[in-house]
């Protein structure tokens, strides 16, 4: 009998690890162009109807000037952009980085859920977990490069970092300061930890 109870012991301590990995995205290779290093790549993925996604990762600057990173494109949207989340007297605003995000010398930038992140406009389709989409980035002084990101659960967690739960608006309207995007009387799904806004059609 001990032996059962400590068996069933270690699967409950298991099963939630298990998920957890699930939820994760898959390994991210690094890329390196001119005096920039990337590295873990990644984004969520999203519902069905979604409209809007987001990817993450984290950029360091080896050099001695200052670069600008803009997102030029990418196959799973019609648009890309560079975007921040912040929050005004209890209200969560996004917006474009005008003129791409800056990245001082020996500074490392991490867009991540709740900050920076690549906003990806117009879904072709929904992004789905296990799978890739590639972006094309650009900095102004370092040149382009292209990057896979792989995808995913949705909500799923930065690498690293704990995990977190979702948030459901209904009935509201959104309006994307600075954007492309206006939505009314529609539905937004957006994961507490911020970042990986859907936008639901109806």
């Amino acid at each position: 009998m001990s032996f059962f109870r400590k068996s069933c012991g270690a699967a409950a301590i298991l099963l939630p690890a298990a998920q957890l990995a699930l939820s994760l995205p898959a390994a991210a290779a690094d890329y390196d162009v001119g005096s920039i290093h990337i590295s873990q790549p990644w984004a969520r993925a999203t519902p069905k109807g979604a409209v809007a996604g987001a990817a993450y990762m984290t950029v360091t600057n080896k050099g001695t000037a200052s670069d600008r990173l803009n997102c030029v494109s990418d196959d799973a949207s019609a648009q890309c952009q560079i975007h921040s989340m912040t929050m005004d007297n209890g209200v969560m605003k996004m917006r474009p980085v005008e003129g791409g995000l800056e990245i001082k010398p020996g500074e490392t930038m991490t867009l991540a859920p709740g900050g920076f992140h690549i906003m990806l406009l117009d879904l072709k389709a929904p992004l789905e977990q296990g799978k890739t989409l590639k972006a094309t980035l650009k900095f102004d002084h370092a040149g382009t490069v292209d990057v896979e990101y792989p995808i995913a659960a949705i909500g799923a967690p930065a690498p690293g970092a704990a995990g977190g739960g979702g948030m459901m608006m209904q009935g509201g309207s959104m309006n994307m300061q600075g954007g492309s995007m206006n939505m009314q009387g529609g539905s937004m799904s957006m994961p507490s930890s911020g970042g990986g806004m859907q936008m639901n059609k109806q």
